[in-house]
């Protein structure tokens, strides 16, 4: 019975999450009561020692940072001027809005990196846009859901900091190998934009141009204007952590400063917009570190009685060849997971536990990472429980039912998926190795 101990509270951690409970009370709760039931007082002793280690990680200040940075960003405007030029300059061609939305998505991304508020900002301004312009529902909604999740795997990603953290690698080497795969999936969704426009023409057409906005040239310059300064933080925060200049840390406070200046720049810098980016950084931030802190106490019950054995035993005795029997069933195991909870719970509960055995196969960790990034950013979409569809539902139209952006999103899910399939079994071409 002894040897069923680390199942049953593993089992037992899942049963309460699914029923509503708060992550970080569940994880720390049982911990606790296992602590009093298994082990000494000094069990605590060692639990207080993982979380002043975690408190003094410098890599986990650049969340909060750029959590900042994005919720700064999403309140000076620059998503609505960023999505009101591509629209102009896409617009009269088949599918244009759609590719305007998927390029801002991707730009958003690389600048912000949170995805509730980029779904809920091209939500609110481009989804009654795309419908009133007689683009197909399901299509729309699934653009703009889809659009949003890349600012899971684009950097600078939250994911990623997380990920770095729990697999011990720079989280600078982490971002250099995930923009080969986000701008990728940019290319995959408006190759598939591109086929349907072409094969329907009725679910995406295209809008006739409007003379006020000026001629062509006045509208480029128009763009150049609005995305420039954009372009130019992103390359500011990006570059100084490709070239060696700066930390992710330093990098983002970099970006911080920048998304202030853009405020400013744009005439929609305010005290009281700084307060609220400000206190919505702290609610999230201490979402992540309160599950941070919980899944570091529970890994060590799991791990002190005997849980990894378990898991290693199971995972290295899977059919077939051992490495890509263990990548094909934690890949698929992520993505049923990434259906009922969220990328915090799984990168700080379900990584930990797969990580002793892909260094024991010699599995690459970062191109491991990078799945797992890719997978995480599907659940965001996966129904049930896929937040994008809830944020975008949030926003939508009334006419605009749930069931119409459940349909809509399975597209961009089969796409994401064999996007994650590329990088699996081709890591070459995006300068990666499996080992």
């Amino acid at each position: 019975m002894i040897e069923y101990i680390p199942l049953i509270l593993f089992a037992l951690v899942f049963i309460l999450i699914l029923f509503g409970y708060p992550v970080a009370l569940v994880l720390g709760g049982i911990s606790v009561v296992s602590g009093l039931l298994f082990f000494d007082i000094d069990f605590f002793y060692l639990v207080s020692l993982r979380i002043f280690g975690i408190m003094n990680n410098f890599v986990l200040l650049a969340v909060p940072l750029f959590i900042f940075m994005g919720m700064t960003l999403e309140r000076s405007g620059i998503a609505e001027k960023l999505l009101e030029t591509m629209a102009i300059l896409f617009g009269k061609i088949k599918g244009g809005l759609a590719y305007s939305v998927i390029i801002v998505g991707g730009m958003l991304a690389a600048s912000t990196g949170i995805v509730g508020a980029t779904v809920v900002t091209m939500g609110l301004i481009s989804l009654p846009v795309m419908i009133k312009r007689g683009y197909n529902t399901k299509l729309a909604t699934g653009v703009i859901a889809s659009s949003g999740t890349l600012g899971q795997i684009i950097p600078p990603s939250i994911v990623l900091i997380i990920l770095g953290d729990v697999f011990q690698v720079p989280v600078g080497d982490l971002f250099r190998a995930a923009v080969g795969p986000g701008l990728t999936l940019v290319a995959a969704y408006i190759l598939f934009i591109l086929v349907v426009a072409y094969w329907n023409k009725d679910l995406a057409p295209a809008i006739p141009a409007d003379p006020s906005r000026g001629n062509k040239k006045k509208q480029v310059i128009r763009a150049l204007a609005d995305i420039v300064p954009s372009l130019t933080l992103v390359l500011l925060v990006l570059g100084s952590i490709f070239m060696g200049v700066a930390t992710p840390t330093e990098s983002a406070a970099v970006g911080c400063i920048g998304a202030i200046g853009l405020a400013v720049l744009y005439r929609t810098f305010e005290v009281g917009m700084v307060k609220d980016a400000a206190l919505e950084s702290v609610k999230i931030t201490s979402m992540v570190f309160g599950i941070l802190i919980g899944a570091t106490a529970f890994s060590m019950v799991f791990s002190y009685t005997g849980g990894e054995e378990i898991v290693e035993h199971l995972l290295l005795n899977l059919p077939g060849d051992e490495k890509w029997g263990f990548i094909i069933f934690t890949m698929l195991a992520i993505l049923v997971l990434g259906f009922f909870i969220d990328f915090v719970e799984i990168s700080y509960i379900i990584v930990p536990i797969l990580l002793p055995v892909s260094e024991a196969l010699g599995i690459n960790p970062v191109w491991f990472a990078i799945l797992i990034a890719m997978n995480l950013q599907t659940s965001f979409l996966t129904p049930p429980f896929g937040f994008s569809l809830f944020y975008l539902k949030g926003v939508a139209p009334a006419g605009v039912k749930t069931m119409q952006i459940y349909r809509g999103v399975i597209p961009f899910i089969i796409i994401q998926v064999v996007v994650l399939g590329v990088v699996a079994f081709y890591p070459e071409f995006f300068g990666m190795s499996t080992t």
